[in-house]
């Protein structure tokens, strides 16, 4: 049967979404759409260029999550100087090679733009800052900034979607009127953009299947905040599980398999082979749990 799948951001957590899609692909399910925000993007965007889980797993099996990391080169030799890049340019990594490495593997399918893949397969979700809205990508490409989809990589539209406040450096966007915007992680207007395949001028061909990293509910663990990060972190993460927990109604809950991660950060790109496998074993298990009772 074929469906339509929606991954939310996560960060590294995402890895969990390995296990889960390989038992919806096991039920016989095969993902028509795909839409994901921030690290659900890369996701989506591995599945829409004809991945399986087998091999998605494999890629990041061969993956040193470390080496996404890309720090401007003066903070290499001044590392004092990353805050000065913090301030003035927003972020502490440059987030290229992690487009890099996304190019690269959608490349190994032969995707490189929009124009490569099936017109509406993937829908990747953005945030402007400078507009204050929620950009989808290649939908508002060429009505919010002139450009066509398919000249846009899709590596830079997920690498915009993953682009992690502060965490990254935002990506800059020229708009129509010929204003400089800046984009960041989709997930700060929308970590689980179940309404890109649900809204009322959306109509509903098939079955729709939403993965978010979360436990189902609206209470966020305690969190102890020492700092301005943990405080910035703190407030970007509660802002993202207010926003989806009002949107997602109990009609819609049927049709997400909530996965809660615990013990492991948006950011931890240190993981362990372990914490990998861990991951991924949650995944499945949900997955599975949650697929005996599915009816699509």
């Amino acid at each position: 049967m074929k469906i339509d799948g929606v991954f939310s951001g996560g960060g590294v957590k995402a890895i969990a979404f390995i296990g889960a899609i390989e038992v919806v692909e096991q039920k016989g399910y095969q993902f028509e759409r795909v839409a994901g925000t921030s690290a659900g993007a890369i996701i989506a965007s591995f599945l829409a260029a004809g991945y399986k889980s087998k091999q998605i797993h494999h890629l990041f099996r061969e993956l040193h999550l470390k080496k996404l990391l890309d720090p401007p080169k003066v903070g290499t030799w001044f590392p004092f100087s990353n805050w000065l890049f913090l301030y003035f340019r927003m972020g502490l990594y440059k987030g290229k090679k992690l487009e890099e490495w996304v190019y690269e593997m959608l490349g190994k399918k032969g995707v490189y733009t929009f124009r490569d893949l099936p017109e509406g397969s993937l829908k990747v979700i953005a945030s402007d800052l400078t507009l204050g809205r929620i950009v989808v990508i290649p939908d508002d490409l060429e009505r919010v900034y002139g450009i066509s989809p398919n000249e846009f990589t899709v590596a830079k539209a997920v690498r915009m979607s993953a682009g992690l406040p502060y965490f990254f450096i935002p990506e800059p966007m020229i708009s129509k009127d010929h204003k400089k915007s800046l984009i960041v992680d989709g997930g700060l207007l929308s970590n689980f953009p179940l309404w890109v395949f649900t809204s009322n001028l959306e109509r509903r061909t098939r079955p729709i299947l939403g993965m978010k990293l979360s436990n189902g509910n609206d209470q966020l663990p305690a969190r102890k905040i020492k700092n301005a990060i943990e405080m910035f972190q703190a407030l970007f993460v509660t802002m993202k599980q207010a926003h989806d927990a009002r949107y997602i109604h109990k009609a819609d809950a049927v049709d997400i398999i909530f996965i809660p991660v615990e013990d492991v950060e948006t950011t931890d790109f240190d993981l362990s082979e372990a914490s990998i496998n861990k991951l991924i074993s949650l995944g499945e298990k949900h997955a599975a749990t949650f697929l005996r009772n599915w009816s699509g």
